[in-house]
């Protein structure tokens, strides 16, 4: 599909088409792409509508948790990128602590409709995020990549986005704690 590729941040205007990218089950099985941000406790409390409530009252709050991807019209990918420090998980990791006293802007999740993923969708979101981290002032954009055990890793185990998108979209790897999680960074 070599059409081309449109992408928005998430705003109010938009939560209706996250919530069709999304579908019923939130994603990942009610995740709603909050996993990172809130404990697992209310993680697993919230899980499905509570999730979803809790990322509809953030993007209602002002705020544009990430950046959706277009194509003719329609969402069909979506990058969750903001300051790391909204992502309470990540401080809590052995694998994805911080690399450095740095301010950076965390990209936690890709998200790509199944008919839409090998198609570069997951490379134009990162460079997006990229875009959009540049337009609110940061310098450092950070990934948390996932390298498969084979050529093809579930879909599952991928929503950190494959090492080869970040590559592709010019970040960098600066660190790497575990075997498949290297991190990534792109500096602005």
């Amino acid at each position: 599909m070599g059409d081309q590729l449109a992408f928005e941040p998430l705003t109010t205007e938009r939560w209706q088409d996250f919530v069709t990218l999304f579908g019923e089950r939130g994603a990942c099985g009610g995740c709603w792409c909050m996993w990172f941000r809130i404990s697992n406790r209310d993680f697993k409390a919230g899980k499905g509508e509570g999730n979803r409530l809790e990322m509809q009252r953030l993007v209602e709050s002002g705020k544009a948790p990430g950046i959706l991807a277009y194509r003719e019209g329609a969402p069909v990918g979506w990058c969750a990128v903001a300051p790391r420090e909204e992502y309470s998980r990540l401080q809590n990791s052995r694998i994805l602590k911080p690399v450095d006293d740095l301010p950076v802007w965390s990209i936690v999740c890709l998200f790509i409709d199944k008919a839409n993923r090998g198609d570069g969708v997951a490379v134009g979101l990162l460079q997006a995020a990229v875009a959009f981290v540049r337009d609110r002032g940061g310098e450092i954009v950070e990934g948390y990549a996932v390298e498969p055990k084979n050529e093809i890793m579930p879909a599952v185990f991928a929503y950190h986005g494959p090492a080869s998108a970040f590559l592709k979209a010019g970040f960098k790897e600066v660190a790497r704690r575990s075997a498949r999680r290297p991190i990534m960074r792109y500096y602005i």
